[in-house]
């Protein structure tokens, strides 16, 4: 659209309809290139040819292995979820209503935020096409916001279950198995680390005289590896879990502090630590949270940290999030988040209580008619 020799340009960004008066030195192909990777309206298309998308996919996916750690489940996810619908497709033939069907599609078969992680894959995979010439634009990052509404998170991190009693705690610690289970539960539910960091866990990094467990890596499909963020952190021992890690350590006879169970394993499964905590959950008596082993460990730690009084940005140093946003997910669990708060508005909304009113007894209530009620009676006679 013109206007005295100058442009205005509209484009969708995040769900949006949004535009722009340009300069008139200014070219709008080039504006819509640098802010959403194209400009599809204005004939910026890509030609009816090349190659289709599981053509491209299949480079992408072999270079992506050897840079990224999630590789193994970005190709998982190609192959169940995209190739299937769009593996056929040239990139300039993916369009909104393409995405729309992708989205109710999966929503049939799968949860919520695996269509999420199946969208932000094609995100990458398009802005990459992008950059080398085979996709005029990202069509993901121009969903609209009916589509973004669909894939909204369904679960709220603040219902998430945890062992909300102390004595919860040392039920399920009792009733685990004796040996490296009991002992990965332990150290989950009281010091924060996640399954994998737990696993992966060695003696010479606990310093059981400083008091502090150094997180350094972690297990994750049977292989050892960085962490989630890459950066390791220092966890203090709290004063329940010092024993039980003294205890295990005079009988340590391995560099692990979880030994896997078979005399050839390298590291204990995490599948071994599910079966044995729903085990636990079938036979306690009275029953226990519905919790996972995660929800039932680093939850319950960070709920319980934060009921205790700790601080939001020292629960953060020790689950290794990158910022307190991500903790602040506990905070509602602070016994006086709303102390003072519940008295601010003042106003009495009861019903109020009426006076009993004596009313002059009518005539006839000594069982004698009134004069209007033998009126009528001697109306209805006649």
């Amino acid at each position: 659209m013109w206007e005295e020799g100058r442009a205005r340009v509209f484009w969708r960004e995040g769900g949006r309809k949004r535009s722009k008066r340009l300069r008139a030195d200014e070219d709008p192909q080039r504006f819509l290139a640098r802010r959403v990777g194209g400009a599809p309206e204005l004939g910026a298309a890509a030609p009816a040819g090349g190659p289709t998308l599981g053509e491209l996919a299949v480079d992408w996916l072999a270079r992506r292995r050897r840079t990224h750690r999630d590789a193994r489940n970005d190709a998982n996810r190609w192959k169940n979820h995209l190739e299937p619908r769009l593996g056929r497709l040239r990139p300039a033939e993916v369009d909104q209503g393409e995405l729309r069907r992708l989205v109710e599609n999966r929503l049939e078969h799968v949860s919520t935020t695996t269509v999420r992680l199946v969208l932000r894959l094609l995100s990458t995979f398009f802005s990459d096409l992008v950059d080398d010439g085979h996709a005029p634009v990202n069509p993901v990052k121009l969903l609209s916001r009916k589509l973004r509404r669909m894939v909204r998170p369904a679960h709220d991190p603040r219902t998430t279950p945890f062992l909300e009693s102390l004595g919860d705690i040392r039920r399920v610690f009792l009733a685990l198995p004796a040996g490296p289970i009991r002992l990965a539960f332990a150290i989950g539910a009281l010091a924060g680390l996640r399954p994998g960091e737990v696993l992966a866990l060695r003696w010479e990094h606990v310093d059981l005289d400083a008091g502090r467990i150094h997180v350094r890596e972690r297990v994750k499909e049977g292989k050892l590896g960085p962490l989630k963020d890459d950066e390791s952190r220092m966890v203090p021992i709290q004063a329940a879990l010092a024993p039980a890690l003294r205890e295990a350590k005079l009988a340590a006879a391995g560099p692990l502090v979880i030994p896997p169970l078979r005399r050839h394993g390298r590291f204990l499964k995490p599948q071994t630590l599910w079966k044995a905590l729903r085990a636990v959950r079938a036979a306690a008596s009275p029953p226990l949270p519905a919790v996972t082993w995660y929800q039932a460990t680093r939850h319950t730690y960070a709920s319980q940290f934060v009921l205790g009084g700790g601080s939001l940005e020292a629960l953060r140093e020790h689950l290794g999030h990158s910022t307190v946003l991500v903790t602040e997910r506990y905070a509602h669990l602070r016994p006086d988040l709303f102390k003072g708060e519940r008295d601010r508005l003042k106003v009495d909304l009861s019903t109020p209580a009426g006076a009993v009113v004596k009313l002059r007894p009518s005539p006839g209530t000594d069982g004698t008619e009134t004069a209007p009620a033998k009126r009528a009676h001697s109306q209805k006679g006649q």
